[in-house]
């Protein structure tokens, strides 16, 4: 599955995924083939960063 581009749509789809599918954002880039460090950037250019206590981007 693609990711969105679009930064919000991708903070759902994100977010949406670890809550359902994965147990942390490793699981989900490994998965997803997505590379974890720029989707990281994408979202924190954005004002969100990972939490992963909460395994989810807040």
């Amino acid at each position: 599955m693609a990711l969105p581009n679009d930064s919000i749509m991708l903070l759902s789809v994100v977010n949406l995924k670890l809550r359902d599918f994965y147990k942390n954002l490793d699981a989900l880039c490994e998965d997803l083939d997505a590379d974890k460090a720029d989707l990281c950037a994408k979202l924190r250019a954005v004002g969100y960063e990972y939490d992963a206590q909460r395994n989810q981007f807040v």
